[in-house]
């Protein structure tokens, strides 16, 4: 998919289609009116009879409109203009690239991102617009002996989004750059996330992240702790969630642009790499247990977000960690009670082995302190289905020892409309860790059950400021139309990465505006 940004008149564009907005009830966008007025009120008239409400999600294609060059006009609902927020303004690009997409326009001219978004500027209009056509173009075919794509005589191509200046030209033109990174790193997160795990196993992973830094040579550096290396360094947690699989354990460890920032301190990501998650001895249910391949999508989030940082040429330097296993059960594997030393040297008593993903991150966020001495230190983990409860599919949920990373972290969600919803990390929810035989249990029971699990990681974290995103709801969908990985939270990360570039180059001002939650 291609796209470019330009200013100009609707009527004189040479393209396949031309697509313009209609507000509830039957109101034409300041660019449809134009359209209406070159074509001697034809759009008024087709309003008038009664065949588009301006309902979002709703769209009319019309051919050959007089006075204008472009062999068709798609009219697209906006809904009621006082109304279009955020999440409006995706649906509506969203309804018109699959129409676009499903009416075979090959090319077209977007006149949308002049649309007037609440609070919102052009930069954000062309972001979001080049994201949420990415997303809705997503398909994932490679494993399907027909390939849909085939099928498809006239797929779109190439999309021209329209600016009202062209003094907004070179500002557009760099969101939508920073889009088209962003997105790619969002696709890598959801190949990978919907890989099966027969294929997308941790050795996989390894061969991902080595096929990157291959791909980035002298930008981008790998290296891998094998099983061996593991038990060297004494990474007990994270071996004992490996014991029930043949497949061996690795410890991922990607850095970029290390000689360029080598006396600055790094900013690490840690995800979680579980490619398939039984539950272990603690089984899962049956029911949905082949959603577990996705119990990986922390680590594609990594992979993802260093892609975007790596392509956008971010001044900083990132780590990604990617502890990556298989929980099976076995007559090796772990059971419920057995205890282990973990890399800090505190012991875990694993009542559960279903909390396993906890245990793969308290020993690689130990490594990544003790090795890097970061200066934050964000983990990322489908960790705990209690969060799915809380929040649902909307929102991450977000812990912190530090309320700057947090406030950073909570304003870059909302800049990129990939949002997270801060939770509480107080002390009073320790003692549910507590046991008789260990310094920490692994499970804290069901009260509070995400907090507590953030609250197992925080007793790992010495000094660094250290964030936990649970995307147990976030990081795939269920339903039919929609079921696969998302991606996320790779915009959230690399837009918190980007505002940090910004503020080391002193450009505070450019760093994504503070807003509120949209009501």
């Amino acid at each position: 998919m291609e796209f470019s940004i330009k200013s100009g008149h609707p009527e004189k564009q040479r393209t396949a289609c031309v697509v313009v907005g209609v507000y509830e009830p039957r109101r034409l966008s300041d660019v449809a009116q134009k359209i209406d007025e070159i074509s001697q009120g034809h759009l008024s008239f087709i309003l008038r009879r009664g065949d588009l409400e301006g309902k979002i999600g709703q769209t009319l294609l019309l051919h050959n409109v007089p006075g204008t060059l472009a062999d068709r006009v798609l009219l697209v609902g906006c809904g009621r203009e006082r109304e279009l927020g955020e999440t409006q303004y995706r649906k509506v690009i969203a309804t018109a690239i699959r129409t676009l997409h499903e009416t075979g326009s090959m090319e077209a001219v977007c006149y949308l991102t002049e649309l007037n978004v609440r609070s919102r500027d052009t930069t954000w209009r062309i972001r979001q617009a080049v994201e949420t056509a990415h997303a809705s173009l997503y398909e994932f075919n490679e494993l399907k002996s027909k390939n849909t794509k085939e099928d498809m005589r006239r797929p779109l191509r190439k999309i021209v989004f329209s600016v009202a200046s062209r003094r907004e030209l070179s500002l557009a033109e760099s969101a939508c750059r920073e889009a088209e990174k962003i997105a790619e790193g969002v696709k890598l997160a959801k190949d990978l996330g919907n890989l099966p795990s027969n294929i997308c196993t941790p050795a996989y992973l390894v061969q991902q992240a080595q096929k990157l830094c291959e791909n980035h040579e002298n930008k981008l550096s790998c290296q891998v702790l094998e099983q061996a290396d593991m038990e060297n360094e004494g990474m007990n947690a994270l071996l004992a969630v490996a014991k029930g699989s043949e497949q061996p354990p690795h410890l991922i460890i990607l850095e970029y642009n290390k000689e360029g920032k080598k006396n600055e301190a790094p900013f690490v990501l840690v995800g979680k790499g579980v490619t398939f998650d039984s539950g272990g001895i603690s089984i899962k249910p049956s029911k949905d247990m082949d959603q577990m391949k996705f119990d990986m999508c922390g680590a594609a989030s990594v992979l993802g977000t260093l892609l975007a940082v790596v392509e956008l040429e971010l001044p900083l330097y990132v780590v990604g960690i990617i502890p990556t296993v298989e929980n099976l059960p076995s007559g090796n594997a772990t059971k419920p009670g057995d205890i282990v030393t973990s890399l800090s040297g505190q012991t875990i008593e694993i009542l559960n082995t279903d909390a396993e993903g906890r245990l793969i991150l308290c020993d690689a966020l130990t490594y990544a302190e003790n090795e890097y001495k970061p200066e934050v230190m964000i983990d990322i983990a489908t960790l705990t289905g209690a969060c799915v409860v809380a929040l649902g599919k909307h929102a991450h949920g977000l812990m912190s020892n530090h309320h700057p990373l947090t406030n950073d972290l909570l304003n870059a969600s909302k800049f990129s409309g990939d949002r997270a919803w801060e939770l509480p990390l107080w002390d009073d929810y320790q003692e549910q860790l507590d046991t008789h035989f260990a310094d920490v249990a692994n499970i804290g029971g069901r009260e509070g059950s995400a907090i507590t699990a953030a609250c197992f990681l925080s007793r790992f974290i010495k000094k660094c400021h250290w964030a936990h995103l649970d995307i147990a709801g976030t990081a795939w969908l269920t339903a039919k139309k929609e079921k696969g990985a998302t991606g996320r939270p790779v915009p959230l990360l690399t837009q918190y990465l980007i505002d940090r570039s910004k503020m080391s180059s002193n450009n505070v001002a450019t760093e994504a505006p503070v807003v509120s939650e949209e009501e």
